[in-house]
């Protein structure tokens, strides 16, 4: 739980806010706090918002917020949360992890938010502890942090560590917290205020489950889609899904054309392309790699699907997001006999291009 140091006195926390931060996600943290005190007619929580810097920070939305002090100015927090975005590798600042890896050391709660997880694993502040961040980033924090217990759970609270996937999950991590530190009562009072039908546990899903897109009387299409998610970097044959969903591959095939408009081939490749594509985003590790995390059998074969798929193939798709130079996209189109037919070439400079860390490889 989250306490005071001082008994009677208010719990401190501090938000730190690290560039193209997910808004949605801080405020959902924050809100939660200012409401619990609102509610209560007292000051149960006192909060900060600071920087590596006290310059302003900018969030994905491109509005900019004005931190309270700089990361050198902070002193007598009882917790930390650090809120990040997208393109978290890029602002991996040495002086922050460095910051953080001190922090780490002391009596104090530490926590993120969407995906300031990686900042803190970069800061070997979750070592030992069960933590979780963002699905789409699942994959690749994984792949870079090896030695952690890395969970899909829509938030983890392990002793001192706090962390938790974006959206509006931190609002019920917080809310979980408020209630464990106060009442049931101040929590659900919350939630009337805010609207929100229920609490939500940590043991609900971050993604919709397909039961809830294609219904709950599919139960054998969504355990054949279950494994294929399983199964990304050694795929499994439609024989073995159909063995194992207890259908032939005729009925296989039919439910996921019928539901999924798609064969089940198509479907388990998409899967693993987009897969390959988080990886190829958010680290650095090379493509071959990429691909045989993947299921691929070679290089060449990974880049042909990715550029069916995606319109370039991956070292170019790696250019573009780091900015580097020009990269031409091909359009494509399935035709009626199945044939892929090109419909345009776009060029794209680095001007227009989204910045990321990530270097080509191979």
């Amino acid at each position: 739980m989250i306490k005071s140091k001082n008994i009677g006195s208010p719990a401190s926390i501090g938000f730190l806010l690290v560039p193209n931060f997910s808004m949605l996600a801080f405020s959902s943290a924050i809100e939660p706090l200012r409401m619990a005190n609102q509610l209560a007619g007292e000051v149960l929580y006192n909060w900060c918002v600071f920087g590596a810097t006290k310059d302003p920070v900018t969030a994905s939305n491109g509005l900019a917020i004005n931190p309270d002090k700089s990361i050198g100015d902070v002193v007598n927090l009882d917790a930390i949360f650090v809120c990040s975005g997208n393109q978290v590798q890029r602002h991996a600042d040495p002086a922050v992890i460095a910051w953080l890896r001190a922090a780490a050391k002391k009596e104090i709660v530490l926590g993120a938010v969407c995906t300031g997880t990686y900042l803190l694993a970069k800061a070997d502040a979750l070592d030992g502890y069960r933590c979780t961040i963002h699905w789409e980033n699942m994959a690749s924090a994984r792949e870079e942090f090896p030695q952690l217990v890395i969970s899909p759970e829509l938030f983890e609270i392990d002793n001192d560590r706090y962390t938790c996937a974006g959206g509006t999950a931190p609002l019920d991590m917080f809310l979980h917290e408020i209630r464990n530190t106060h009442s049931s009562d101040l929590a659900s009072a919350i939630t009337e205020q805010f609207m929100c039908d229920r609490i939500r546990d940590k043991h609900d899903r971050q993604r919709v489950p397909l039961t809830q897109r294609i219904g709950t009387n599919q139960p054998k299409l969504a355990e054949a889609v279950a494994l294929m998610e399983a199964n990304i970097e050694e795929p499994m044959t439609l024989d073995e899904l159909s063995f194992h969903v207890g259908l032939s591959r005729r009925q296989l095939e039919r439910l996921f054309q019928r539901y999924l408009q798609c064969v089940p081939t198509r479907y388990y490749l998409e899967l693993r392309l987009e897969r390959a594509r988080q990886l190829l985003l958010q680290t650095s590790m090379p493509i071959v790699d990429i691909a045989l995390a993947c299921g691929f059998i070679s290089a060449p074969h990974f880049s042909k699907c990715y550029r069916d798929t995606f319109g370039l193939p991956p070292r170019d798709e790696r250019r573009r997001a780091a900015g580097q130079g020009e990269v031409t996209v091909v359009k494509t189109q399935s035709t009626k006999n199945g044939k892929v037919t090109n419909l345009r070439r776009t060029t794209i400079c680095s001007a227009s291009a989204p910045a990321s860390t990530s270097t080509p490889a191979l």
